[in-house]
């Protein structure tokens, strides 16, 4: 039987207003999982497979206590919200699932996918910043006009956007959770593209944590500054690192996973500084110093 519904507390944030919320009722039903699509507008590119299976065999025990949201197409349904759901279905066998139709326009649908994965999935950062930037391109719309549709704060949305600024391989680390988005927002204040590099390097190395991270860039800092004080106090010049120097550097702080520096005093002379912050730290370096 069908029956006129609510939206689910989630969808809810994307309407602004009563009458907003009031002209958008929907309709329950069951339909076949032949005829419902995926959704476009889906910010999630990844799905646990472990997750979907341990919800699958849910399905198949207690049936889907929580209808999907589609909308029509023709005579056919979109998906608007439910993927997980719908892919457990399928996996279950089931030939048909519970369905909430609703007139929801494209940015409606959009809006919804980004609210669903928000508040009821672990988007990673990355995912999350991409589905934002996607709707904001797609509509011209201000990080503030989004962050009132979607009930969330402005900065949010601004600090996740900024992370498509970093180069991909830090987007990478952020995606898989190397990096923090804290982690990350430190690594954008630093302008020096090889800089940023080494820096999360060392970040998930030693798995430093963000207050760690700051500590460590504002010691680099004052070393940098007194070996270059020093250096003008001779009267020369302090020498620049080759690629080849900063490659050995990574190198050594990859294989012995302390802090190390190669300090280069003059052509063909130099040292190399290892800091070891703890006695498991001088073991394990002694350890490989004398094989």
């Amino acid at each position: 039987m069908e029956k006129k519904s609510r939206l689910g507390r989630g969808l809810d944030a994307l309407l602004g207003s009563d009458d907003a919320q009031a002209s958008l009722s929907s309709t329950q039903s069951h339909v076949s999982v032949e005829v419902i699509e995926q959704s476009p507008f889906q910010p999630r590119k990844g799905f646990d497979e472990d997750e979907l299976s341990a919800l699958s065999a849910s399905i198949k025990t207690h049936g889907i206590l929580q209808p999907l949201v589609v909308r029509q197409v023709g005579d056919r349904f979109q998906l608007v919200a439910g993927e997980r759901r719908l892919r457990a279905a399928r996996a279950a066998g089931l030939s048909s699932v519970p369905v909430t139709v609703v007139n929801f326009n494209d940015q409606q649908a959009l809006e919804a996918a980004l609210i669903e994965n928000i508040q009821r999935s672990d988007l990673n950062p990355i995912e999350k910043a991409m589905g934002f930037k996607d709707y904001l391109d797609r509509y011209q719309m201000t990080h503030e006009h989004l962050a009132t549709r979607l009930g969330m704060a402005r900065p949010t949305i601004t600090n996740l956007v900024a992370l498509l600024d970093l180069p991909a391989e830090l987007q990478n680390a952020v995606r898989v959770g190397q990096l923090t988005t804290g982690h990350a927002k430190i690594l954008k204040g630093i302008t020096d593209p090889v800089r940023q590099l080494q820096i999360s390097k060392e970040i998930m190395a030693r798995g430093l944590s963000v207050h760690a991270t700051e500590a460590f860039i504002k010691q680099k800092a004052a070393e940098k500054q007194a070996t270059e004080n020093a250096g003008a106090a001779n009267g020369r010049a302090p020498v620049e690192k080759t690629n080849h120097v900063l490659g050995v550097e990574d190198e050594l702080r990859k294989k012995l996973g302390v802090r190390l520096e190669i300090k280069v005093k003059a052509k063909d002379k130099g040292q190399i500084i290892l800091t070891f912050e703890s006695n498991d730290d001088f073991e394990r370096v002694l350890e490989v110093l004398r094989k």
